[in-house]
C-alpha cells in the first residue's frame, strides 16, 4: 500500500507543478486553460493506467490464491479418501478377526 501512496502522491505532485508552471507561463488564457486541461487528463489516464496494472496485480495474486486453496482442498479430500479406505479394511478385517473368534468359540 505504501508504494501505491507514494506513486499517487508523486503523480498528484507531478500535475500541481505543472498546473502551477502552466499557469505562471506568458500565454493567453484559453491557451493556459487548455495545457491545464491537457495536463490534468494526462494525469488522469497514467493514474487510470497505474490502477488497472495495479487491479491486474491484484486479480493475478486472488486467481493463484484460488488454484492453490482449490489444490489444497483438492488434496485433503484424497487424503480423507485414502484414511476413510485404511479405516474401512482395518475394520473389515477386524470383523473377520472376531467372526473367526467366534466361530473357534462355538465348535467347543
Amino acid at each position: 500500500m505504501s508504494r501505491s501512496n507514494t506513486v499517487i502522491g508523486i503523480l498528484a505532485g507531478a500535475a500541481i507543478g505543472a498546473a502551477v508552471g502552466i499557469l505562471f507561463a506568458p500565454d493567453k488564457g484559453q491557451k493556459t486553460r487548455r495545457k491545464i486541461k491537457d495536463g490534468f487528463d494526462h494525469q488522469k489516464d497514467e493514474l487510470q493506467n497505474k490502477f488497472n496494472h495495479l487491479s491486474d496485480q491484484v486479480k493475478s495474486k486472488f486467481s493463484r490464491a484460488k488454484v492453490d486453496l482449490e489444490s489444497s482442498f483438492d488434496d485433503l479430500v484424497a487424503n480423507a479418501q485414502d484414511t476413510k479406505e485404511d479405516v474401512i479394511a482395518a475394520l473389515e478385517k477386524k470383523l473377520a478377526d472376531l467372526k473367526a473368534q467366534a466361530a473357534a468359540a462355538n465348535k467347543k
